[in-house]
């Protein structure tokens, strides 16, 4: 991945910095877009750029394309791991102020990302993009209905990204994995924990560095061929 400039949104921990410790380790110059404070010592361990950027802000994101452009030069690779789980709650009773900030950053935060970064990837004649979305997107989990709906709508948004540009040497896809042991899990209920724990056959919580190593190759130039696709992390749980 030499010469490659990589986007990472999310970067800061969990699946989005293993994913950055990979590619970083193969070549490319990782750029991490997160508001979290631990962004600027986590990518100064990986010797890459920290911007702190809002996904659900096109302001925001258009602003950290700006900056990620001045300073390393145009994103030909993308990968959108920032997002949030919201609360455990049914939908009759769920809070619509909690619905709207998940969708927000989850589905309105990947299609800002999504559409800045794949202007200068037209432009240049090739990029590759992995949209995480979850396997809550496929079967939907309980009490997480902004979440799966947002998920759901990420899959969809891949697949149509994907056929626009399918005549160009640019991979769109998403992987949809089933959960890992990150700080997401600070916003969960401990039986919603246990929930997705007993629907995943291999019996464990995905490993964020199983995750990095898939969505290394989608994000490659080995992967020439396959886009629109959805890439299943999920142990065994998805059935589609």
């Amino acid at each position: 991945m030499e010469n490659q400039i990589a986007v990472i949104t999310g970067a800061a921990q969990g699946i989005g910095y293993a994913v950055a410790k990979i590619l970083s380790a193969r070549g490319a110059k990782v750029v991490s877009w997160d508001f979290d404070a631990e962004n600027g010592t986590a990518m100064e361990k990986l010797g890459g750029l920290a911007v702190e950027c809002d996904i659900s802000s096109l302001a925001s994101v258009e602003a950290a394309y700006a900056k990620t452009c001045e300073e390393v030069g145009v994103p030909s690779i993308l990968v959108n791991s920032a997002g949030i789980a919201g609360p455990n709650d049914p939908l009759d009773t769920y809070d619509i102020d909690a619905w709207h900030k998940v969708i927000d950053i989850n589905l309105h935060g990947t299609f800002y990302v999504n559409r800045v970064c794949i202007a200068g990837m037209k432009a240049n004649g090739y990029g590759r993009i992995l949209n995480i979305a979850s396997i809550a997107g496929k079967e939907g989990n309980p009490n997480a209905s902004a979440y799966s709906a947002s998920k759901a709508a990420v899959i969809g948004m891949t697949k149509s990204l994907g056929k626009e540009v399918a005549d160009m040497d640019i991979a769109v896809n998403c992987a949809t994995p089933a959960a890992a042991r990150t700080r997401i899990f600070d916003q969960m209920s401990q039986e919603h924990i246990d929930y997705m724990l007993s629907k995943i056959p291999r019996g464990r919580f995905l490993e964020v560095e199983e995750a990095a190593q898939m969505i290394a190759w989608t994000v490659s130039k080995e992967n020439s061929f396959t886009t629109g696709a959805v890439f299943d992390l999920s142990g065994g749980r998805a059935t589609y």
